[in-house]
């Protein structure tokens, strides 16, 4: 008899531990699985003259980001920074996560690189991401 070996199995076990250890806070399944790739979440609309990417970053501030984009992707890297406090008496239990990220989002148009506007506000960073003209007027034709 063949037993498929499954990995997830083990973090389940591992998130039901940390569960137990937090009381009755929830660490979410979805979030507990990506916890080894801490990466912002990317949301990507794509129009007829550019690239529209949206990335939620809460709690990190403009200085502690670096956004690089060439031509066919968006490089992303930052740090959130924990704050000190002190305190007397009293524990603490968080999920939240602290240090630095990075990120690479592949694009599926060229875009024109050196023409990127982006706004940061609330914790959320606009890109917009201009076609090349060439990917603009791209026809391709079926033959029938």
């Amino acid at each position: 008899m063949l037993v498929r070996y499954s990995p997830w199995q083990e973090l389940n076990a591992l998130e039901r531990h940390l569960n137990g250890l937090l009381g009755d806070t929830k660490v979410p399944s979805a979030r507990f699985e990506k916890a080894f790739i801490r990466v912002p979440a990317v949301e990507l609309q794509e129009t007829k003259d550019a690239i529209h990417l949206k990335l939620e970053l809460p709690g990190i501030s403009a200085k502690d980001l670096d956004v690089q984009v060439t031509e066919d992707a968006v490089h992303i890297s930052g740090e959130r920074k924990s704050e000190t406090k002190t305190e007397e008496k009293g524990t603490t239990k968080s999920e939240f996560y602290y240090g630095k990220f990075q990120r690479v989002i592949p694009l599926s148009t060229r875009v024109q690189n050196t023409n990127v506007t982006a706004e940061y506000k609330d914790g959320i960073l606009n890109l917009t991401l201009p076609k090349t003209e060439q990917e603009k007027n791209k026809v391709v034709k079926v033959n029938l």
